[in-house]
């Protein structure tokens, strides 16, 4: 068998979690890949002069027969993953290291205890869908499991938005951007900024504006096969396009086409884990007296 490891920061705290769980995969006579910068922090914190892994880097990537990727971090770090998986079906496991976690639904704490069961296939899996961005002029890493989103640059004057579902004209906004995001997304920057919480199951993507100048200006939830084009105007000849984690800067002559993405990312969960449940504790809900 062959698992993936990442990671952006190891933490010194959770030294014995790392120890424990590169232990328990060596027992197995599990061949490990670790991506290569995070096994060099690793190897700062960790006695790892005996161990065998295997690094791996964006170029190389992951062997295609990759069980399970393993990440260690929030949210933001399961992310990244889509720059070294991209449409190769590899689950992802996320153990949550960082602060909400909401994909990174396994518990440093917990996670142990349940990792035999991931091994062994004995969990469930979580499809999401991504996004696919394409621009006329820019390259770059084009999918997005959270959301796209364009904002101002270099200015601090609104931009105007003129926005095509299926080549018909939608709207022109103005504001100081505007987010295309998945179910997965919907508790991220578009919750923020108003928008509805999404079931991950919802075959949808919402647009969301960010600070719209015209307060009727409501997001809108759309069947995810539509395609989705944007065109800027800006006194600032540039503008941010944000994918996930990921900042690209674009010019205002470049049209952006948004649409749902030929693949899916699988999450694993633990069997008896509930949406329903994650929401509530991650947001706060419930926490009334009166509950």
């Amino acid at each position: 068998m062959i698992v993936g490891v990442y990671g952006k920061v190891v933490h010194k705290e959770d030294s014995e979690l790392y120890l424990a769980f590169f232990q328990q995969l060596e027992k197995k006579g599990i061949n490990i890949y670790v991506y290569e910068s995070y096994l060099k922090e690793l190897e700062e914190i960790l006695d790892l002069k005996n161990s065998n892994f295997i690094p791996f880097t964006k170029k190389k990537g992951l062997p295609k027969d990759t069980k399970l990727l393993f990440t260690f971090g929030g949210d933001g770090t399961i992310l990244s993953t889509v720059a070294y998986i991209k449409g190769s079906n590899i689950p992802i496991v996320g153990i949550n290291t960082g602060r909400l976690g909401f994909l990174a639904t396994f518990q440093k704490n917990e996670f142990l205890k349940e990792l035999s069961e991931i091994l062994d296939g004995n969990c469930s899996i979580s499809e999401r869908s991504v996004l696919e961005v394409k621009s006329n002029f820019h390259k770059f890493l084009p999918y997005a499991i959270n959301e796209a989103a364009v904002m101002r640059k270099d200015t601090t004057s609104m931009i105007t938005i003129e926005a095509y579902v299926d080549n018909l004209f939608l709207n022109t906004f103005w504001a100081d951007g505007l987010i295309i995001s998945t179910p997965t997304g919907s508790t991220g920057y578009s919750l923020s900024c108003g928008g509805p919480i999404i079931y991950p199951k919802a075959d949808i993507v919402v647009i969301t504006p960010i600070c719209p100048h015209n307060l009727n200006v409501r997001p809108l939830i759309l069947k995810d096969d539509v395609e989705i084009r944007l065109k800027v105007h800006s006194r600032s000849e540039k503008y941010s396009l944000c994918l996930d984690s990921r900042y690209n800067t674009i010019g205002i002559d470049d049209e952006i086409i948004i649409k749902k993405a030929p693949f899916k990312i699988k999450i694993v969960k633990y069997n008896n884990y509930s949406y329903f449940k994650n929401l509530r504790e991650k947001l706060k809900w419930g926490t009334d007296s009166r509950n």
